[in-house]
């Protein structure tokens, strides 16, 4: 067991308000390819009790019932932990939900969004606890889904940042990819999530620096927020005793200007509650200008800047964007001892692209069967009470 010493939810386990007994929560997945919508997941579970426990299939698993992760579980342990909600990672969870494995942990209860989770020969993987009464449900964050962001790298054009661009080869493949249930296409082209400030307000710690804190100042895509995100995010913290971290993060134009190709995979939105999730990260800038000026550092009257041992690429009028706080001494390149970049994660997609292809298929056709077998489950009891009459 992983416990989590950073954030609003680390640290020893505290007694419940009014001092009644602390109500401990239980979350378990694969948390492959964290996203926002697991950190919203995470914030509502943490909401439902004291103490949030949250169980990490291994990779092994995982292949067995969905198809390959993308990440490592070593990866993914760590990638759930930096969620600031968390408060203790369990590696190598079953992936059935029992209540030997509430009991074990001392849990109330578990959480799961209003989707459906099987196992490989289709059966709920929560069927026990639900049964037992030790089930609760929060809403799935609408827009986004691993499946999704899968299928936003694997396509290669500029058409998901928007839909008046979409190529014929983009149509082709969104025509015979990942139709989900309804008959509805999840491949538009364009991210579905809808931004709203109640959302950022929930994810934001709505704190101000403090004195003496150290205001650290960082910036850059942070698209599809991975561990080596994470790693970088985690060295910045630990140079000061009190930091305060804010992310900078540029405009998708931007992004896509100096990272090319189909960058950013998601949106500034998507990108912004991905950072603000991160336990080692007070603020973000939202937009934040390429080059770290004058006024940027002034205004937020930052002690560092750091940036990791990515290459720097200029500015527009080919100016270091980094020129003022190397003039004022304040600028520091901080090697995280993790190479992972956004680039290599869609080279590892595209790399295993008919793998991942078939995982998806293969989750969705098991999602009809269940849904199909629930349906005549529930006709049954009418056909037969119509019978006796």
């Amino acid at each position: 067991m992983i416990r989590n010493g950073h954030g609003e939810a680390g640290g020893a386990e505290r007694p419940g308000p009014g001092g009644r007994r602390t109500v401990r929560v239980w979350c378990d997945g694969c948390y492959d390819m964290v996203h926002y919508g697991h950190s919203n997941q995470l914030r509502q579970a943490r909401a439902m009790g004291d103490h949030l426990i949250v169980g990490v299939h291994t990779d092994e698993e995982i292949a067995k019932h969905k198809g390959p992760p993308v990440f490592t579980q070593e990866e993914r342990y760590k990638m759930v932990q930096a969620i600031k909600w968390v408060d203790e990672v369990v590696p190598a969870a079953p992936y059935v939900t029992t209540l030997e494995t509430l009991d074990k942990y001392s849990c109330d209860f578990c959480v799961h969004g209003n989707d459906i989770t099987l196992t490989v020969d289709g059966r709920d993987t929560y069927e026990e606890v639900k049964q037992a009464g030790r089930y609760r449900e929060c809403k799935r964050t609408q827009g986004v889904s691993t499946t999704d962001l899968v299928g936003r790298m694997l396509l290669v054009t500029k058409a998901h940042h928007s839909s008046q661009e979409m190529s014929s080869e983009y149509r082709e493949y969104a025509d015979s990819f990942g139709k989900c249930p309804g008959g509805r296409n999840p491949w538009t082209g364009v991210s579905q999530f809808l931004q709203t400030s109640q959302k950022i307000i929930q994810f934001a710690s709505g704190k101000e620096p403090q004195p003496g804190e150290t205001v650290i100042y960082v910036a850059g895509a942070f698209d599809l927020f991975h561990i080596g995100h994470v790693d970088f995010l985690e060295k910045v913290h630990g140079l000061a005793e009190r930091p305060y971290v804010i992310a900078g993060l540029h405009f998708d134009q931007e992004v896509n200007h100096y990272k090319g190709k189909n960058y950013p995979i998601m949106n500034l939105h998507e990108r912004t509650l991905s950072v603000l999730a991160c336990r080692y990260v007070s603020e973000v800038v939202i937009g934040a200008p390429y080059s770290v000026t004058a006024e940027l550092l002034d205004h937020f009257k930052v002690d560092l800047v750091c940036h990791g041992k990515t290459e720097i690429m200029p500015d527009k009028d080919g100016s270091d964007p980094y020129e003022e706080p190397k003039r004022r001494g304040i600028f520091c390149q901080i090697d995280s001892g993790n190479d992972l970049t956004t680039d290599l994660i869609v080279q590892r997609i595209i790399k295993n692209r008919l793998e991942y292809e078939a995982r998806n298929q293969k989750k969705e056709a098991k999602e009809l069967a269940f849904l199909e077998a629930m349906r005549q489950q529930e006709a049954r009891p009418e056909r037969e009470s119509d019978c006796d009459f």
